[in-house]
């Protein structure tokens, strides 16, 4: 099995780094630190750009025109576009009052696969997992705790989902026409820590972060086999894209809330033995 040791790429401890995401045609990466609010953008030749939401946000998934991102905040969905901020959907019609908007991604149809969790402290992890396009929304996978990572076979007929506290990615098929999944089965079960959040590369192999472990398992879609591991040097590793020019390094970040190691709530890069995918993009 080999294995691979990420590096720190952005010293800085933020409180809960997520949702990292490299477009290809801004050649731009992003992420946000949740607890914070904050939506960070930034390439190699750019200096980082903070934009504070003045809520928590899930994620910030790349929109249908380049350098617009879907925002997945604590009440509402936003476009963000060059500072510009427009809110496109309440959610408190989705959430409970101590919900708020967690992983998300762009389906191969532009359709925005979105889930929540609890960000207040006195609940149960409770949830849905939603899918969103232009003539509504729907929930998919009813009664999740939290939602996290979701990634797409090559061929589009799987779906794949890790809701963190069953410590397993669960696979579906998939209609790509409707978005509908089905068939929900267990691929497999994490050890030494909570699968987080995930992306999938050329060959369709999962790398899947996992929280608690200080590492990134690639995993294969067809057995749930663990193929790689990627050393990351800090507790908490929260999420994983492939970026870069060729789209062959791992942009991985990690949560340094409450805890001291020197590189916890780090950005970290490791170039790893094979390529990844460029993302969908949101459009809705």
């Amino acid at each position: 099995m080999k294995t691979f040791t990420a590096e720190p790429l952005i010293k800085t401890k933020y409180l809960l780094g997520e949702s990292p995401f490299y477009d290809p045609r801004t050649g731009k990466c992003s992420f946000v630190d949740i607890i914070a609010g904050k939506l960070y953008v930034f390439s190699q030749t750019d200096d980082l750009e903070c934009t504070d939401f003045g809520q928590q946000i899930g994620a910030a998934v790349p929109g249908k025109n380049p350098g617009e991102y879907v925002v997945c905040g604590t009440d509402g969905l936003f476009i963000y576009k060059g500072k510009e901020i427009s809110k496109i959907r309440d959610m408190t019609d989705c959430y409970e009052p101590h919900q708020r908007s967690n992983d998300a991604k762009a389906d191969p149809k532009g359709r925005l696969f979105l889930g929540s969790s609890v960000w207040q402290d006195g609940h149960e992890p409770s949830g849905n997992l939603f899918c969103l396009d232009k003539n509504g929304i729907k929930v998919i996978q009813e009664n999740t705790r939290i939602s996290n990572g979701l990634a797409w076979s090559a061929d589009r007929s799987r779906f794949f989902f890790s809701d963190s506290p069953y410590n397993a990615i669960f696979a579906y098929d998939f209609d790509e026409s409707t978005g509908d999944i089905s068939g929900r089965k267990v691929l497999f079960e994490v050890k030494d820590g909570v699968p987080d959040g995930m992306c999938i590369d050329s060959e369709d192999n999962l790398w899947v972060a996992v929280w608690g472990g200080s590492r990134i398992e690639k995993r294969s879609i067809v057995t749930g086999e663990l193929l790689a591991v990627v050393n990351v040097p800090a507790q908490h590793t929260t999420s994983c894209c492939f970026y870069g020019d060729n789209l062959d390094t791992l942009l991985i970040t990690s949560s340094g809330d409450g805890l001291s190691g020197e590189c916890d709530g780090y950005v970290f890069s490791c170039k790893v033995d094979v390529k990844g995918c460029a993302p969908d993009y949101a459009d809705i």
